[in-house]
């Protein structure tokens, strides 16, 4: 069963730290893009940071300086470390996996091939 879970979320103050963890089962995530997205209530999904497979990153404004991704593949696992964390980081945070052969990729939010279910941040005083 190809699956990906997120975990790491919680409750965070403002100018705090949380790392997210995005740990891949049935498949590897090497030939992966890795894409973190978060959904507030009330508001779309949108896209946090991209890992392509060769490890280009990249993010979203809101998230640059203050949020990086990384990823582990011995541990077939994608992190993502926010700090400086705000009261709008609040939302759902998913990581998603799309296949990248090319090492160059992207992660398009409709092309995207596997979703966690995703792991709650709240961030507040």
């Amino acid at each position: 069963q190809l699956q990906l879970v997120e975990s790491g979320g919680g409750f965070g103050q403002p100018g705090g730290s949380l790392r997210l963890s995005c740990v891949a089962s049935g498949f590897t995530l090497d030939n992966y893009a890795i894409g973190w997205f978060r959904q507030a209530p009330g508001k779309e999904r949108e896209g946090v940071s991209c890992i392509t497979s060769g490890g280009i990153t990249t993010y979203a404004d809101s998230a640059k300086g203050r949020f990086t991704i990384s990823r582990d593949n011995a541990k077939n696992t994608v992190y993502l470390q926010m700090n400086s964390l705000k009261p709008e980081d609040t939302a759902v945070y998913y990581c998603s996996a799309r296949r990248d052969s090319t090492r160059y990729g992207s992660c398009p939010p409709g092309g995207m091939n596997y979703w966690g279910k995703g792991t709650l941040v709240t961030v507040s005083s």
